[in-house]
């Protein structure tokens, strides 16, 4: 599993580019654009980073590559987020992350399942029976959720 590499904020001012730097200070961190301050965000507010990062890539302010090279973040994570900012804006950055739907092998599904294979039917007909796919019966089965009946 990939693992999350945050952005580098060193104290002081730090170049991004010859025109634009970002200074962290007190849990915060503010872009210059020369000497006027162009946005700000908390150090550990990444969608507000990924935003504005992407923002100024997109407006052709910056390369990806003064991305990679100010932040020390891959050049994968800069494209990744160039293409939310693309297709869905700056308000891609704030949606809440989708999470899976809810689990098919419920408790009254997974007692149905295993008093049909305590019978000794096959997986693929338990599977029609409680109209969960065999894949989801077998995985539970590996798993130790349900167990298959054994023929002696």
């Amino acid at each position: 599993m990939p693992q999350l590499q945050l952005p580098m904020f060193p104290d002081g001012l730090t170049s991004i580019t010859e025109d634009l730097a970002f200074h962290r200070e007190d849990g915060k961190v503010v872009y210059f654009h020369g000497l006027m301050p162009v946005f700000q965000h908390g150090e550990k507010d990444l969608r507000s980073f990924r935003m504005f990062t992407s923002q100024l890539i997109a407006h052709g302010t910056v390369r990806q590559r003064d991305i990679v090279q100010a932040f020390g973040v891959p050049l994968a994570t800069v494209k990744r987020y160039m293409k939310v900012h693309r297709e869905q804006g700056a308000a891609g950055f704030y949606r809440p992350p989708r999470r899976r739907s809810a689990s098919v092998l419920t408790p009254e599904v997974k007692q149905r399942a295993q008093a049909l294979l305590d019978e000794g039917e096959s997986v693929p007909k338990v599977s029609l029976a409680v109209g969960v796919a065999g894949n989801t019966l077998h995985k539970a089965i590996r798993a130790g959720r349900l167990h298959e009946f054994k023929k002696n």
